[in-house]
């Protein structure tokens, strides 16, 4: 399992980094992205903290392990810069928490988080066609999420990113320990949500690459 999404107790995750890492590891995990929430108030404190655990983490557990944000209910208008500021300060991945039908996002959302160059765009809600293809347009990956309530809206984001040849990745948005998966229960989330079974396998790959591009590094 890749998952470049997750949470930990830097925003309103349970876990420190090294026992979502390990609990990560122990369900056979491959690379993992620590993305807590963030707008312009913490996005350093949370970088600088989970860059320092990454470090370690990196040396010392099976994983690929990557620092990075879920920039979350920011204005639109000031979302590109955020990004920006974001990498400078050491994210290596940036996700952007989309327009979920079930919490109160500024709509514009999608569209400031693919014209600011973000890596994911996570649970989009009721993504529009011309986000799905500006997003391919401009490589920016689009999610399926196995968290409840994000997760209605998954079927409507797979027939959009079809159709606009829009890339996927399968994710977690873990909280809590309960909420990591295995690939087993990854493929019945794809599944679920419309993908064929080689269109998930796909998204499996969709994150292997982006990993590489992000970390320089490869998965055994």
């Amino acid at each position: 399992m890749i998952d470049l999404h997750t949470h930990t107790i830097f925003s309103d995750g349970e876990l420190i980094p090294s026992e979502l890492v390990r609990r990560a590891e122990a369900k056979g995990y491959r690379a993992i992205a620590l993305t807590d929430h963030v707008d312009h108030s913490n996005y350093d404190f949370v970088i600088e903290r989970v860059s320092r655990a990454c470090e370690l983490l990196n040396r010392e557990t099976s994983l690929v392990v990557i620092p990075g944000v879920e920039i979350t209910h920011v204005p639109p208008a000031a979302i590109p810069e955020l990004i920006h500021r974001c990498r400078n300060a050491g994210a290596l991945i940036v996700v952007v928490h989309g327009e979920t039908v079930v919490e109160p996002v500024a709509p514009g959302t999608n569209l400031a988080a693919i014209e600011g160059g973000a890596d994911i765009l996570a649970h989009p809600g009721l993504l529009t066609e011309r986000e799905a293809e500006f997003a391919a347009e401009k490589g920016v990956y689009l999610e399926i999420t196995a968290r409840r309530g994000h997760n209605i809206t998954n079927g409507h984001v797979v027939r959009l990113a079809r159709e606009a040849g829009a890339k996927l990745v399968i994710n977690t948005d873990a909280h809590s320990p309960s909420d990591l998966i295995t690939r087993a229960f990854a493929v019945t989330v794809g599944v679920g949500a419309g993908l064929t079974v080689s269109e998930v396998d796909a998204c499996f790959v969709n994150s292997e690459t982006l990993v590489k591009r992000l970390t320089g590094r490869s998965l055994g």
